[in-house]
């Protein structure tokens, strides 16, 4: 969760609560969110729910994303959120949720970049977009994907705007692809083999089959599972997201720190400060989806954004209120 004051043409963060429920946990084998993962998720919520009663919060959006679109008794689970804890959540369809990745990351979005690929990777799902900013003015790149919030498909216009190549919501996250290898026990092998399979997932996305430049090419990624292996880069002792946030990895750098998380084994990672005991059981099916998007893609560099859906439903709702200056972000 994220409560915050418009500034300028972004936004002071007044306060903030993350927590890993595992909400998707089990849901490929059963088809159903778990009595564990629903208690966990209501449990988060209350504190949610102090917080913003707390700051007055007056102006909210409450969205929840792939587990509840695909598990049978998502629309019941929010019925009972509702009414154990008074937030009502509106379940978003995967194109909204893209589009919110896109726009959270646009103040990342390099001046040179002619084309972009934004990725977000979830517990449920990961979700990818492709835009081609070549025909827009450098100074007016970042500005032409925060216009997305309303749409990937923008009417025409004489203005030079940002183009939507392709986008795909790949049904596998960090909870659900973890799930399909459950029974895999060895450490190296589960980490090949969901690396592999998630790459089978992108041959319907266009750009997967197209031979794209190096050249003015940036992805951005964001997730916990990026900022995670960012951390670790950086051998921060505590998380400190101005120095994460905007940094830039290589491949090689990358795969140094997944190439540890295997060496660690499940109780070094569960030790281990900066991946910490929420998110020890998903890194390793997130760092497979990392490995698989950088082995695709015509670059060897990755932009980390400590940003994402929570940000980007912040921005929308500011830009639609009208309280968001014009200028560079």
């Amino acid at each position: 969760m994220l409560i915050a004051q418009p500034r300028g043409s972004g936004f002071h963060v007044v306060d903030s609560f993350s927590k890993s429920v595992q909400l998707g946990a089990g849901l490929e084998k059963t088809g159903r969110l778990s009595r564990g993962s629903m208690a966990r998720t209501i449990q988060a919520l209350r504190i949610c729910q102090q917080k913003l009663r707390r700051n007055k919060v007056q102006n909210m959006r409450l969205v929840a994303t792939e587990a509840c679109r695909r598990a049978h008794n998502g629309a019941e689970f929010m019925r009972r959120i509702q009414r154990e804890t008074g937030l009502k959540l509106d379940i978003i369809r995967p194109e909204e949720e893209a589009q919110l990745a896109v726009i959270s990351c646009a103040p990342l979005v390099s001046r040179k970049t002619e084309n972009l690929l934004v990725v977000d990777i979830g517990g449920g799902s990961t979700e990818l977009v492709w835009i081609d900013i070549s025909k827009v003015p450098k100074a007016d790149r970042a500005r032409s994907i925060m216009r997305l919030q309303g749409g990937f498909n923008q009417a025409k216009s004489d203005v030079p705007s940002a183009r939507v190549v392709d986008w795909i919501s790949v049904p596998l996250g960090v909870a659900t692809l973890r799930d399909q290898f459950s029974d895999v026990e060895d450490d190296a092998a589960r980490f090949a083999l969901m690396s592999w399979f998630f790459e089978e997932n992108l041959t319907d996305f266009t750009p997967y089959q197209t031979i794209q430049s190096q050249k003015r090419f940036q992805i951005v990624g964001t997730s916990g599972t990026v900022t995670t292996v960012a951390a670790s880069h950086l051998n921060l002792k505590r998380y400190d997201r101005t120095k994460v946030d905007g940094l830039s990895m290589s491949s090689a750098q990358i795969d140094k720190v997944i190439h540890s998380y295997i060496a660690m084994g499940p109780g070094g990672r569960r030790a281990d400060p900066r991946i910490g005991q929420d998110r020890a059981a998903l890194i390793m099916s997130g760092a497979a989806i990392l490995q698989a998007l950088m082995r695709c893609w015509p670059t060897d560099r990755l932009s980390v954004a400590d940003r994402g859906l929570r940000e980007g439903l912040l921005y929308a709702q500011m830009s639609a209120d009208g309280v968001l200056e014009e200028g560079v972000f």
